[in-house]
């Protein structure tokens, strides 16, 4: 890869959306189910080493662990367990050089490092991001029943967003995002909780997956005025993938227009052209890629740059997506680095900008915008 501009490569992040990584040693399959977003990679397709994400941690996170580029994936988990999970995540969020964290912390499935801790060894502020589906799932477990569960979960938000700065939808993984435009109604929203809480009571496992809630609670993050994080595109085998294209959330998107409050589409890939153009023409609409970045390994270059030729820069933002494994904070940010230092570098070579203006639109993706739409100064 060629050298990055300095404008780029001394940039401080903020990484609008991430996770926890895990606080134990991992052996060679546990290691490899983090690489996917498959629920397990199966015998037979190999090993995840032999994929764009296994030859990223190869060639860019060996040497962090003071491994040649291309280690051998046996000496690279050997080092790994030598050194021991505490210095490896020290390392790599170290490495990562993000000034800032906005921590969805509504994902935890094991355990996890917390909030705070996270931003302690990133050396990092550390934001809580708060996942809509988790805030509704607690207020079911406390049985508020149908007609109270509207105005229990209000409550319960407002509790719980009173110092993060930002909200989360997972809509796409549980209804699609063909979200309608309207707010529903009072008897309908009390109608969907008791089919809900019912099934809750027969038996059924506390996952939300029903449209006119999933509205409701966007709808209730809408009322909080904090930007709210949709999962766009790319996930695992728990979306229906041809229900995760941007384009199905215009109507929302057209309806929330008036209040201002911010829609953040996360990841995007395969669909990351389409979010370009909702955030070209929609104020209140930005985009990032995510998680993408580092699984499509040497190949974001070109997916931030097809990113770009609609959304504007100031609507793009960094963003890892890391979750359990550290190296892919330190993945998502050196990928992130390349990809945008070259669609500048292409820019300054072909006249289209200069350096000046390069460096003021490192600026804004690699933290401006962020901060500007988080709130971050006033924290």
């Amino acid at each position: 890869m060629p050298p990055l501009l300095p404008c780029v490569e001394t940039l401080s992040l903020v990484d609008h959306h991430c996770h926890s990584v895990v606080d134990g040693d991992l052996d060679r399959s546990e290691f490899e189910s983090l690489l996917t977003e498959a629920e397990a990679p199966g015998p037979l397709g190999g090993t995840l080493f032999d994929s764009a994400i296994g030859f990223a941690v190869r060639r860019w996170c060996a040497p962090v662990l003071d491994l040649p580029p291309h280690a051998s994936p046996e000496d690279y988990l050997a080092r790994r367990a030598d050194l021991g999970a505490a210095e490896v995540n020290r390392r790599f969020l170290q490495a990562a050089g993000a000034e800032a964290l906005c921590l969805d912390t509504g994902f935890a499935p094991g355990a996890v490092l917390p909030l705070a801790e996270m931003g302690a060894l990133a050396g990092a502020t550390a934001h809580e991001i708060v996942r809509l589906e988790q805030v509704a799932e607690e207020v079911a477990a406390v049985g508020p029943g149908a007609a109270g569960f509207a105005e229990a979960f209000r409550e319960r938000l407002r509790e719980r967003t009173a110092s993060a700065v930002g909200l989360k939808s997972i809509a796409a993984y549980r209804v699609g995002l063909a979200l309608p435009g309207e707010r529903p109604g009072d008897a309908e929203v009390t109608a969907a909780a008791g089919r809900w809480l019912a099934s809750i009571e027969a038996g059924a496992a506390p996952r939300l997956a029903d449209p006119t809630l999933q509205s409701f609670l966007v709808w209730c993050g809408v009322d909080r005025g904090l930007p709210i994080q949709f999962h766009v595109g790319y996930g695992d085998a728990d979306v229906d993938l041809h229900r995760c294209d941007p384009l199905l959330l215009t109507d929302l998107i057209r309806a929330v227009e008036p209040t201002g409050t911010p829609i953040m589409l996360l990841h995007n890939y395969p669909f990351h052209r389409h979010a370009g153009y909702l955030a070209q023409v929609f104020p209140h609409v930005f985009v990032d890629v995510g998680l993408a970045t580092h699984n499509v390994g040497h190949r974001a270059p070109a997916l931030i740059a097809e990113t770009l030729e609609l959304a504007p820069y100031g609507k793009f933002l960094f963003s890892s997506d890391a979750f359990g494994l550290a190296e892919l904070y330190h993945l998502g940010s050196l990928l992130f680095r390349q990809g945008l230092s070259d669609h500048l570098r292409t820019g300054l070579d072909d006249g289209v900008w200069t350096e000046e203006d390069a460096a003021r639109i490192a600026r804004l993706a690699g933290g401006e915008n962020a901060r500007r739409v988080y709130g971050l100064e006033q924290r």
